[in-house]
């Protein structure tokens, strides 16, 4: 057995593209031509030389919270004891009030398990359990917008919907309008669109939405009720998730499935009271939102426990990997979809679309090494813009 420890932890930051960008609430959308991007790259290597790679965005890992908190936390570990060092950062989040960020654990815990499947040449997801090698994804839409040719009205849903269902998805998520767009938040519009989704593609796909995260709890019940006639398979976050009684108040009065909680920090101890207190019918948990892949199956095993559906939010190797742990995680989040984005051309800095779905709307796991995120080393080592 190695003897190794952690030796370096680094980033490199690379010049790429992105299609995306943000408006003043944080939501994305499509822009029709590439814009310039930074890409950072989490590198975790031990003294034999093995290395664990981790693919991120935002700023994080800040020089501060790399010296104070993750070096010292990781520099001269074994890094399969990944259960460890999560938990220490995990200790020093609460003296950090708020610097330590959960993303900031997320992409360590990502690179640690990435490290492992390379340290045993294993996908992560096998080492994880390899419950299944591939899963159904739905696609889940950008928010709406007033692009031309964009996501401005039920209809332009509707069309885009018959694409998605064309290209081999079996479900779909709505994100409906949110400010700053003029005319949001509207309940009624939202049920417009859904309305123009259900009929547009049938009665066999499976719909899903995912609207504005303010609203009161009469707009919420109407919108429910609304989504049962329509026959959608669940609905998240239409109201502020720091009331967990207004979810109990609404998942008590509705057939519709409400899944959650997806912006409530606090990890899987947080999830644990909205299981007990039968506020959600679905838990949700993402693995960046929850601090990683390792927090993200505890808060799956706790669903299990209260024969529950545990769903994973947003998209990526990292959710890919832990959905290869959890059986009761039943959908892959294809994310974020526009009609201005062809999903299927990678950004300059992959090699490939890691997480394409096939002709039967089904995510095939990777079978190299780690959590198989595809990065292109050639185009970064040549784009890199600095190493710390």
């Amino acid at each position: 057995m190695s003897s190794a420890v952690i030796e370096t932890v680094s980033i490199t930051e690379f010049a790429t593209t992105t299609r995306n960008w943000k408006d003043s609430e944080g939501h994305d959308h499509a822009s029709e031509e590439p814009r310039p991007a930074t890409g950072s790259i989490l590198t975790v290597t031990d003294s034999d030389g093995v290395s664990g790679t981790c693919l991120f965005a935002g700023d994080y890992l800040r020089p501060n919270v790399m010296e104070e908190f993750i070096r010292p936390l990781l520099i001269g570990r074994d890094p399969i004891r990944r259960e460890a060092i999560w938990h220490d950062l995990y200790l020093a989040q609460r003296g950090a009030y708020g610097v330590l960020h959960d993303r900031a654990l997320s992409f360590v815990d990502q690179a640690l398990w990435d490290y492992a499947g390379h340290r045993f040449g294993q996908p992560t997801w096998k080492l994880l359990g390899g419950y299944r090698d591939r899963v159904p994804a739905y696609a889940s839409t950008m928010c709406g917008d007033d692009v031309p040719g964009g996501l401005g009205s039920p209809e332009d849903y509707a069309a885009f919907a018959v694409k998605l269902v064309e290209r081999g998805f079996t479900a779909v998520k709505l994100h409906t309008w949110m400010p700053p767009v003029s005319f949001a938040p509207d309940a009624k519009l939202d049920i417009r669109a859904c309305a123009a989704v259900r009929e547009a593609v049938g009665p066999d796909i499976k719909l899903m939405l995912d609207s504005y995260h303010w609203y009161n709890r009469s707009d919420a019940l109407y919108l429910a009720k609304e989504l049962e006639k329509l026959d959608y398979l669940w609905m998240e976050e239409p109201m502020d998730e720091y009331s967990m009684s207004s979810y109990k108040w609404l998942a008590d009065q509705t057939s519709t499935l409400i899944a959650g909680p997806e912006s409530v920090e606090g990890k899987f101890r947080s999830r644990a009271e909205w299981a007990a207190s039968g506020s959600v019918d679905i838990l949700r948990v993402g693995v960046l939102s929850a601090g990683g892949i390792t927090p993200a199956l505890k808060v799956c095993a706790l669903a299990d426990a209260f024969g529950m559906d545990c769903e994973l939010h947003g998209s990526g190797m990292a959710s890919i990997a832990a959905l290869g742990a959890a059986h009761n995680a039943r959908w892959y989040e294809t994310s974020l979809l526009h009609p201005h984005i062809d999903y299927d051309v990678p950004p300059p800095h992959l090699q490939r679309v890691p997480d394409a779905i096939d002709r039967d709307g089904f995510v095939i796991f990777p079978d190299e090494p780690g959590l198989g995120q595809a990065i292109d080393f050639e185009y970064v080592a040549a784009n890199t813009t600095g190493v710390r």
